[in-house]
């Protein structure tokens, strides 16, 4: 079994917002795999939003944190725990100002790289040797705007279609993951 999260911010306002990436990227997997509208659980409990699915014959558990990002490690601490799973059964989506927009990396990272949530859930757990799934999200907009205002911004019309290609990239990244291994996908999509 395979823990999937997609970090993001919880609520309308945030929705459309590019450090929602890895919710947008759960989203698109959901409904690849079970169609329009799937049905998402809540625990108040874990604050996390989950459903289970397969991924070729593989049990996946995804999972989207209700905690605001900069506390997903508490969320993600609450599922871990739940459900007994080893470091490398984990895999995270999440959206990275390093990276160009439309452009991913996979891989196990050593720091945070400066990200609050992964600085949150690398606390949280402990050990930071899970999978990521690092979504680009940066433009030259980036340039003119601090980084705190620019990741709760929306994408432009633009940006929306080449941020879309990023998704199919991802979850074909973490298809091939479960499928064959991880190191495949790193060397497919790095």
């Amino acid at each position: 079994m395979k823990l999937i999260l997609g970090l993001g911010n919880p609520g309308k306002k945030y929705q459309a917002t590019k450090h929602n990436a890895g919710f947008m990227a759960l989203d698109f997997l959901a409904e690849k795999l079970l169609g329009k509208n799937p049905k998402w659980n809540d625990s108040k409990k874990g604050k996390i939003q989950y459903l289970k699915t397969e991924i070729n014959g593989e049990t996946v558990e995804l999972i989207k944190p209700q905690t605001f990002m900069n506390n997903s490690g508490t969320s993600v601490n609450f599922a871990y725990k739940n459900h007994n799973f080893k470091p490398e059964d984990i895999f995270i989506i999440y959206d990275d100002l390093d990276i160009d927009l439309g452009e991913i990396k996979v891989g196990f990272f050593e720091s945070a790289g400066g990200h609050n949530g992964i600085k949150s859930i690398i606390q949280h757990l402990g050990f930071n040797n899970f999978l990521r799934f690092r979504m680009g999200i940066k433009t030259p907009l980036l340039e003119r705007i601090p980084a705190d205002k620019y990741v709760l911004s929306r994408f432009s019309l633009f940006d929306k279609l080449k941020f879309k290609k990023a998704i199919h990239k991802t979850v074909e990244a973490l298809e091939l993951a479960i499928e064959k291994d991880p190191r495949e996908a790193m060397n497919k999509y790095n």
